[in-house]
């Protein structure tokens, strides 16, 4: 999740009525079965020209031609809301993971099943994402997750090790605490990001979105509480998104930050920093680290026109090859998400070993609570400012936001 893409209320709400009327609806372009046409939100580069050179190789090796439009993530569903009501969806739509459940209970998407395409041999969480009432909507060529990142001399000087448990990460802050560096940084951002990396914590202590005010997530909260009462985690991290926070990490005003492998580019384009990292620390000895799979999954709407979906299956089905999640994910920092690619991705990726791992675990957001994720990540946020502010303890923060 490399940024927020929270959706309009409005757009919620008119999301189901707007995308049922385009089921069995005309085909989106028309015309040549042999040109089909996509949307995705990499607008941005390197990412926009990476994701259309995949599309462009697939695309030759099936014999069909790519109509491309990019658009910015805020604006997807927007887009796909205007295209549902003029009948010209694309043949294959990119959607965040946590999006895919709510727009397949619209009735907009094709269960894969029809299209001869199953997510065997893909890590679970991301089947989990792309699986809305035991129908298989879309399928990803790669994931992303959280991890600890650490700067190694800092470290060093201080004789301490990255932290493997909540106690270590509180004794490894403060003692890297000083002047205007801090130990730890993350983000408290009240977004959807500031929910996605309390996650970890959260998740591995056995706290669930289905009960928030449960002990597990109140102690998860106690611990960035606690983090930041103490001075070894920045007031300003209510404020933070994860791109501040590694500006944050970048300036050495952070010695440790909870990151995605995104970042990995611009950490190392910096020579003035050496840095490792490694799984988020978990509460216990002896836990296994839980923590949120991010990543875009490749949908195929309801156009009405089997040829073209035919050829666009094909498409998804190349996108998620071993040789495509291979390339993409070694370009962009991120995990193959065919279980099978790990060790020869490691090999060639040692930077990211922690994240691969990472991911084995990793959860998908929406696997509890389908399209009623986005309710509870609101909620998640709201409690997590409120305790961090000083407006409600971390027992009660999650019954005030609720309530609120």
């Amino acid at each position: 999740m490399k940024k927020s893409t929270a959706i309009a209320s409005a757009a919620i709400l008119a999301l189901p009525l707007a995308l049922a009327s385009c089921s069995g609806s005309t085909p989106s372009s028309g015309g040549d079965a042999d040109t089909i046409t996509v949307m995705d939100y990499y607008n941005n580069e390197p990412d926009k020209t990476m994701i259309g050179e995949a599309i462009d190789e697939c695309a030759a090796t099936i014999g069909i031609t790519v109509k491309r439009t990019t658009v910015p993530g805020k604006d997807l569903i927007q887009k796909v809301l205007q295209q549902a009501s003029s009948k010209t969806l694309p043949d294959v739509l990119m959607l965040d993971n946590p999006d895919v459940q709510q727009v397949a209970a619209t009735g907009g998407l094709t269960p894969f099943g029809q299209l001869g395409l199953d997510g065997s041999g893909s890590a679970q969480g991301m089947i989990d994402a792309g699986t809305y009432e035991g129908e298989l909507y879309g399928l990803a060529p790669t994931a992303n997750t959280l991890g600890l990142f650490y700067n190694k001399k800092l470290l060093a000087e201080k004789g301490i090790t990255p932290p493997a448990t909540w106690d270590e990460l509180k004794s490894a802050a403060a003692a890297l605490t000083s002047g205007d560096q801090y130990g730890v940084a993350f983000s408290a951002i009240a977004t959807y990001e500031g929910s996605w990396q309390f996650l970890p914590f959260m998740w591995t202590n056995g706290g669930d979105e289905t009960d928030l005010t449960s002990p597990e997530v109140a102690e998860a909260l106690q611990l960035w509480v606690d983090l930041v009462k103490s001075g070894s985690a920045s007031d300003g991290v209510i404020n933070w998104s994860q791109s501040d926070v590694k500006d944050q990490f970048l300036a050495g005003k952070a010695a440790m930050m909870i990151n995605g492998p995104w970042q990995i580019p611009a950490l190392d384009a910096d020579a003035s920093i050496e840095w490792g990292s490694v799984q988020v620390p978990v509460n216990k000895a002896g836990q296994t680290p839980v923590a949120p799979l991010g990543g875009e999954l490749w949908t195929i709407p309801q156009t009405g026109d089997k040829a073209k979906q035919a050829n666009a299956a094909q498409l998804v089905e190349c996108l998620t090859s071993d040789d495509t999640e291979m390339k993409l994910a070694t370009q962009r920092f991120t995990v193959p998400v065919r279980t099978s690619l790990a060790g020869d991705y490691v090999a060639e990726m040692p930077s990211m070993e922690a994240f691969v791992t990472q991911v084995e675990n990793a959860r998908s957001r929406t696997g509890e609570l389908g399209e009623e994720w986005p309710k509870a990540a609101t909620q998640i946020y709201t409690a997590i400012q409120l305790a961090l502010t000083g407006q409600a303890t971390a027992e009660d923060a999650f019954a005030q936001a609720a309530a609120g």
